[in-house]
C-alpha cells in the first residue's frame, strides 16, 4: 500500500475532516485530532442514509472536555486500578484522571494527541486512512517510547475496520481502542434503550463502586447479553446502570482471525451492527454519564443513554494482573489488533 500524507502533528489541519467513503452511501469522516471518528453514516431499510455515531457539529468543541466521543483512548484503554503497577521489579505511578483510577490513558491520553494522517492506495481499492502518533517515555507515567499506528479502512461491504500496531523500545502496558457512541436511530434521535445487544462473553470482570476492576472474572448473571436482550430491560440489572467488561471467548493465538463480539440491532430503522474483534475484551459503556450539557451534531442535546459504546480492547488492569490478560508490549515484539465494525440491515 503507498501512503500520502495528509497532516502532521501542530498543522493547521489536526480539527480537518477527512473522509473516507464506498460510493454506496456509507461514509466515515475522521480528524487526526484524537484519531476521532466524528460521523459515520449509514443506510437503514428504506436507504435513508444517517449519521449514527455522536459527536459536535463544531470541531474545535472536541478540544474542550467531552467523553471521548468517537477517540481513540489509550496508552492503555479502561482503567488501571490504583493509577499504578509494578513491572519488572519497578513500581510506575500513572496520572490520576478518574480518582483512585488511571482511565484511557491518563489526562491527555491518545484521545487528546494530534496523530500524524496519511491516506492510503489499496489494491482492493477500498478508502483507507493511516494515523500514527509516537509516545514518548514517560508520557502520563506509561515507561518505554512506543509507535502507535491506527488505520482505519471502509470497505465496500460498508464495514469500518481498524486495525492496531506498535512497536516499543521498553516493557510497557499498551492497548487501545475505539470509544464512539453509537445510537443506530441517528445521533441526537434519543435513548438507545430500545436496541436490542447481544454480547458473545460468558465471564465478565467485576468492579468496586468506584468502576476499578477487581482482579477477577465472574460469570454473567443480570449482565447477561448472550441472548440478545433489549437496553431498557437490561439497564436495571446493570451496576450503577453503567455496562460491563466481558471476557471475550479465547482462540489460543494472537494472530487469530477477529471472531463475532456483539451484535446492535435497532428494529425501527432496521440497522444491525456487528462488531467483530480479536482483542480478549469488549467493554459496554450505557452512555450513564450523558447529563444533557453537551450538545450533538443534530443541535440536540445528549441525554442519558443517547448512544453507547462497545469498546474493544486487552484487560486494561493486566499489568496488576497478568492472569487476566497479558497487555505488556515488550521490544521485538509487533502489537497488532483488528477490530470491524459491519453494518447491515435486518
Amino acid at each position: 500500500m503507498d501512503a500520502t500524507p495528509i497532516a502532521a502533528p501542530g498543522s493547521a489541519d489536526a480539527l480537518k475532516a477527512i473522509r473516507l467513503a464506498n460510493g454506496n452511501g456509507f461514509a466515515v469522516e475522521v480528524i487526526p485530532y484524537g484519531a476521532t471518528v466524528t460521523s459515520l453514516v449509514a443506510p437503514d431499510r428504506e436507504g435513508r442514509l444517517t449519521d449514527v455515531v455522536l459527536g459536535f457539529r463544531d470541531a474545535g468543541d472536541y478540544l474542550a472536555p467531552h467523553p471521548y466521543f468517537g477517540a481513540v483512548a489509550g496508552r492503555v484503554a479502561g482503567r488501571i486500578s490504583g493509577a499504578r503497577f509494578v513491572l519488572n521489579g519497578e513500581l510506575h505511578e500513572l496520572a490520576v484522571n478518574d480518582p483512585p483510577n488511571h482511565v484511557h490513558g491518563g489526562k491527555v491520553g491518545f484521545d487528546r494527541r494530534v496523530w500524524t494522517t496519511a491516506s492510503l492506495t489499496r489494491a482492493d481499492g477500498n478508502a483507507s486512512l493511516r494515523l500514527t502518533y509516537r509516545s514518548p517515555d514517560g508520557e502520563e507515567g506509561y515507561p518505554g517510547t512506543v509507535e502507535a499506528t491506527v488505520t482505519y479502512t471502509v470497505t465496500f461491504d460498508n464495514e469500518l475496520v481498524m486495525e492496531t500496531e506498535a512497536v516499543t523500545d521498553w516493557a510497557t502496558p499498551f492497548s487501545l481502542t475505539q470509544h464512539s457512541y453509537f445510537n443506530l436511530a441517528g445521533e441526537g434521535s434519543g435513548s438507545v434503550e430500545g436496541h436490542e445487544l447481544q454480547i458473545l462473553g460468558d465471564t465478565y470482570a467485576p468492579t468496586d463502586e468506584r468502576m476499578g476492576l477487581l482482579g477477577r472474572r465472574e460469570s454473567v448473571a443480570g449482565n447477561d447479553f448472550r441472548v440478545s436482550r433489549r437496553i431498557g430491560e437490561a439497564l436495571p440489572h446493570l451496576f450503577q446502570r453503567h455496562g460491563d467488561l466481558y471476557f471475550l471467548p479465547e482462540t489460543g493465538q494472537l494472530s487469530r482471525e477477529p471472531r463475532v463480539a456483539a451484535r446492535l440491532y435497532e428494529p425501527v430503522s432496521g440497522r444491525l451492527l456487528t462488531v467483530s474483534t480479536n482483542e480478549d475484551c469488549i467493554q459496554l459503556y450505557t452512555g450513564v454519564s450523558l447529563d444533557g450539557k453537551l450538545i450533538g451534531k443534530s443541535g440536540k442535546a445528549y441525554g442519558r443513554h443517547a448512544g453507547l459504546c462497545l469498546e474493544c480492547e486487552g484487560y486494561p488492569d493486566g499489568a496488576n494482573t497478568p492472569a487476566l490478560g497479558d497487555i505488556i508490549l515488550r521490544p521485538g515484539q509487533h502489537f497488532s489488533r483488528t477490530t470491524i465494525y459491519a453494518f447491515s440491515i435486518l
